[in-house]
């Protein structure tokens, strides 16, 4: 069994211990989540060529509104350089102002065991209003789009909707618009429209996911279109 998984089996029993430990002492909060995937989708595309995904992490808040986590998921080697594990860092405020939350930060993308020679880690800072359910982000990328060569500049915008229809069940919706480094052949538009139920303290959700142009990313393994349509089920749980 891969020692990174042996680790975050570990990671994933002591959280709900040093939880209660940082609760208790102060004003910082800890939760955690981890979840089952069939698919790992990264805006509209598939990183793990249509197979499952193990993925969790942790936040770490203070009552002031800054917070900082890690996240987690497998991903397919042949698109990272041999790296087979994503790990994800990141910090930021956030807060509310007469019924509008906003929330700012810094996220950066590692591929720990990737081979050397290309540099495919990726940092973004973002920025992100919502209210009534409505969401809307703006991410920036200070760093080359993962590994495209001169692609620093790059922009991710998404408009979000989420509403709880009681009784455990809810809906989402979102569409998305990447433009890499204005390179109009790298630039597209995804999307997905979702359900779930809360069941006994776990979340079982059902998503459509899809791209405006398919062919534009492909699978390492199989060398088909990354970006097609499909239905991505979950179950997870937050602690």
């Amino acid at each position: 069994m891969n020692k990174k998984w042996l680790a975050a089996s570990a990671l994933a029993v002591a959280l709900p211990m040093i939880s209660s430990e940082v609760n208790a002492q102060s004003a910082w909060s800890f939760s955690g989540n981890a979840g089952l995937y069939s698919d790992y989708r990264f805006r509209g595309f598939t990183q793990t060529a249509y197979k499952p995904a193990f993925q969790g992490g942790f936040d770490l808040t203070h009552s002031s509104g800054f917070y900082l986590g890690n996240w987690n998921s497998n991903v397919e080697a042949g698109l990272y350089n041999g790296a087979s594990l994503e790990m994800d860092f990141y910090a930021g405020y956030g807060a509310s102002v007469g019924g509008l939350d906003y929330d700012v930060g810094v996220l950066h993308y590692a591929y720990p065991s990737s081979a050397s020679g290309s540099e495919i880690d990726n940092t973004e800072i973002y920025g992100g209003i919502s209210a009534a359910g409505f969401g809307l982000k703006l991410s920036y990328g200070v760093t080359d789009f993962f590994g495209v060569p001169d692609s620093d500049g790059n922009f991710y915008v998404q408009l979000t909707y989420d509403r709880d229809l009681g009784n455990g069940w809810g809906v989402s919706a979102a569409v998305g618009y990447q433009d890499v480094a204005d390179a109009l052949a790298d630039n597209y538009t995804d999307y997905s429209l979702g359900v779930s139920r809360e069941i006994s303290g776990w979340s079982v959700g059902a998503s459509i996911i899809g791209v405006s142009d398919k062919a534009l990313a492909s699978t390492a393994s199989s060398a088909e279109d990354a970006g097609k349509t499909g239905l991505v089920l979950s179950i997870s749980k937050s602690f």
